[in-house]
């Protein structure tokens, strides 16, 4: 309370407060979705007076959006619905308690003994100022116990939503109230271990499900989307670093899906408490098959002075032959190896989007220790326009004339790049390392490559690839000659 410790009572019943109250939910079922948001479906047996009366719904979620609210009663139609989100709190009692008179129970430290008397409460700003009788306290730490004679109108012990009903057929039937609500999101985390010598990765998939709402859902049947629903904020989408080798599938993957979004649903009923993070396994596969990779790619005109370290790549597949045979929502790998005693040992993680069934993913797991890469500039010369386009031709279309060629003479710069790489190998065993210079394109779509004394594969216009063997603790230089327009 700003600061302020003293203790705050209400001269009411203690059960009007308890916490342990149980909750006035009922049949609850809760759709999750990625992106900080939950359709909440909740049934209450309910009976209901003829004519209007005024309905209250507690334990509804704190972070409900009351425009969404939809409620089905049969016989009932809503007049009109109200969300108190103001909840009790010692700082909030006393903030709308300004003005009004209270009691202050002061105990004597030394015998143990109570007094009482009566005060009227001034201000609550950065510490609380009373009136009692002719003179002005501050309350501090072990000043008073405050009594409240009872509670503030708009105070609510737990988030509530108050609806006017107009009832046509009285009696009682089961209510059913639906709404959207901020404060929940789940996201998969994977736990993979590598075994380099078999080629195989045993995975087991991990739902981590937050609920941040204000409030606990008990008993709930829980049922998750793997996806981002559209809720009309403007999104930016992040680019994550994606290693080459990455190619999404076309499988369908055998689970329930709701539009274009897969289905993940858990098991059994589970009370989803508020504050809490729950985890449910939903993969489990074991032998698929995986291997490592080096990668390291090199910016346009990029040279270094130190060798860089090759970055280590995990490759496998979701395929339904010979991969992990499912769709993978979006979330976090965490890769382990045994080690020489065969105790697991973290050795990196990476993120990956939501992921189609029959996909090929390389993930970035660190960087080598020992497999290293030096780029170098060698040198730039200037090519004779000459050598590469000396003169245009253009077509000219006039209209009622024939179609006339016209020849003109270009004075372009061209230029000759020449990249080594040096790549290292401190392993006792060979090694490929991939390596691609990028950068090549720049939007003129004519660079060459005259000389290269390894052959390349042109991945794009601005990317191309070489496989650079490395004997084991040995070294292979990459050569490479590249013609463009900058």
């Amino acid at each position: 309370m700003r600061g302020v410790g003293y203790l705050v009572a209400v001269a009411m019943p203690v059960a009007a407060f308890a916490q342990s109250a149980p909750s006035a939910q009922g049949d609850v079922s809760l759709t999750i979705y990625n992106n900080d948001l939950a359709l909440v479906q909740d049934v209450r047996q309910m009976s209901l007076p003829l004519g209007r009366t005024r309905q209250e719904f507690p334990d509804v979620s704190a972070a409900i959006r009351p425009e969404t609210v939809t409620l089905n009663a049969g016989g009932t139609g809503i007049v009109e619905q109200n969300f108190d989100y103001d909840l009790l709190t010692p700082e909030k009692l006393m903030d709308k308690a300004v003005g009004q008179v209270v009691t202050l129970v002061r105990t004597n430290p030394a015998t143990g003994a109570e007094t009482r008397e009566s005060a009227t409460i001034l201000a609550n700003n950065g510490g609380t100022v009373v009136r009692i009788g002719d003179r002005i306290e501050v309350l501090n730490t072990y000043a008073a116990r405050v009594v409240f004679p009872s509670l503030p109108a708009g105070l609510r012990a737990r988030p509530t939503l108050s609806v006017t009903l107009d009832t046509t057929s009285p009696g009682a039937r089961p209510v059913s109230l639906n709404y959207l609500s901020r404060g929940f999101g789940w996201k998969a985390d994977y736990v993979a271990l590598f075994d380099e010598a078999a080629g195989k990765i045993d995975v087991q998939g991990w739902i981590t499900l937050t609920n941040n709402s204000g409030t606990t859902f008990d008993k709930a049947k829980v049922l998750l989307v793997a996806g981002s629903v559209g809720d009309g904020a403007q999104t930016y989408r992040g680019r994550r670093q994606v290693m080459p080798g990455n190619r999404m599938g076309t499988q369908s993957a055998n689970r329930e899906s709701l539009g274009d979004f897969y289905l993940y649903p858990i098991a059994g009923r589970t009370t989803v408490a508020n504050a809490q993070q729950k985890q449910v396994s939903f993969l489990d596969v074991a032998g698929a098959p995986a291997s490592k990779a080096y990668h390291f790619r090199n910016g346009w005109l990029s040279t270094q002075t130190e060798p860089q370290s090759a970055d280590t790549v995990l490759r496998f597949s979701t395929a339904k032959d010979a991969g992990l045979g499912d769709a993978l929502p979006a979330g976090t790998v965490r890769v382990y190896m045994r080690d020489a005693r065969g105790q697991p040992q973290f050795i990196g993680e990476n993120s990956i989007g939501h992921t189609p069934m029959g996909s090929s993913l390389a993930l970035k797991t660190g960087e080598a220790f020992d497999v290293k890469v030096q780029p170098v500039l060698e040198k730039r010369d200037v090519i004779e326009s000459g050598e590469w386009e000396r003169t245009v031709r253009y077509r000219v279309t006039t209209p009622g004339k024939a179609p006339t060629e016209v020849t003109v003479d270009t004075q372009k710069t061209f230029w000759r790049t020449t990249m080594t790489y040096k790549v290292t190998n401190a392993k006792a065993v060979p090694v490929t390392v991939e390596v691609v210079q990028g950068g090549l394109d720049n939007w003129w779509h004519d660079t060459r490559v005259p000389s290269e004394n390894i052959k390349g594969e042109q991945r794009s216009a601005d990317e191309r690839a070489w496989a650079v063997p490395v004997p084991a603790n040995g070294e292979t230089t990459l050569t490479v000659q590249f013609d463009s327009r900058y």
